[in-house]
């Protein structure tokens, strides 16, 4: 039988390449082809993929959302990130939602070919860079005191609210702050952390 692959892209170009690379390829079928993460969410489940191909920059419902809710809706199914962005939090913040591989989209045809065999055998596909990126999360140096020490109460209280999933805007109308005061609080912190991303710091802080 096929291997049953939808995709979730808004931009119609890359779609409409992502359903002719599908409908060219022997032993894959594509059972469903979305311009957001509302229209998928609501469809796929009857559709029952076993892979799904995601942008992660959908408008309004992100890809990162969208990958949440499918993850709750089909437990089975492998989702494969691909994407023009290649900084940590995005990386991290897909996987964490229960992404099982991540490529940039400058990938070529048959690396999300193999991308999708490989995560359909219980492989993590992931372009070499993404995959150096997340090896390098691993090899950050720690700080010497433990972290609550490193931190000043702002800086902490700053940490706590971004852990609980508040955007710097919401932060900082939590604490009367400007977004820019946040962002720099945020820069502070991951240096003081030496880490490169929210995840990292929520990571190495334990919030």
């Amino acid at each position: 039988m096929a291997l049953r692959v939808a995709i979730v892209e808004d931009d119609p170009r890359w779609r409409a390449n992502l359903e002719l690379l599908l409908g060219e390829t022997e032993g894959l079928e594509c059972v469903g082809s979305y311009p957001s993460g509302e229209a998928a969410v609501a469809d796929l489940p009857r559709r029952r993929p076993q892979v799904v191909l995601m942008d992660i920059n959908l408008p309004k419902m992100s890809g990162v959302e969208c990958t949440r809710q499918l993850r709750a809706l089909l437990p089975e199914v492998q989702i494969v990130m691909l994407t023009v962005y290649d900084d940590s939090d995005r990386i991290f913040q897909a996987l964490q939602m229960g992404a099982n591989g991540y490529l940039l989209k400058r990938a070529s045809a048959d690396e999300i070919l193999q991308a999708i065999q490989d995560v359909h055998r219980g492989g993590a596909p992931m372009s070499a860079y993404i995959a150096r990126k997340v090896v390098q999360s691993f090899q950050q140096p720690t700080p010497s005191a433990p972290p609550e020490e490193v931190l000043s109460k702002r800086e902490s209280e700053v940490l706590g609210y971004v852990s609980r999933g508040y955007s710097d805007k919401e932060v900082a109308e939590a604490l009367g702050l400007t977004p820019a005061t946040v962002r720099s609080y945020l820069k502070t912190i991951y240096s003081k952390l030496h880490v490169h991303s929210r995840t990292q710091a929520i990571a190495k802080t334990g919030k």
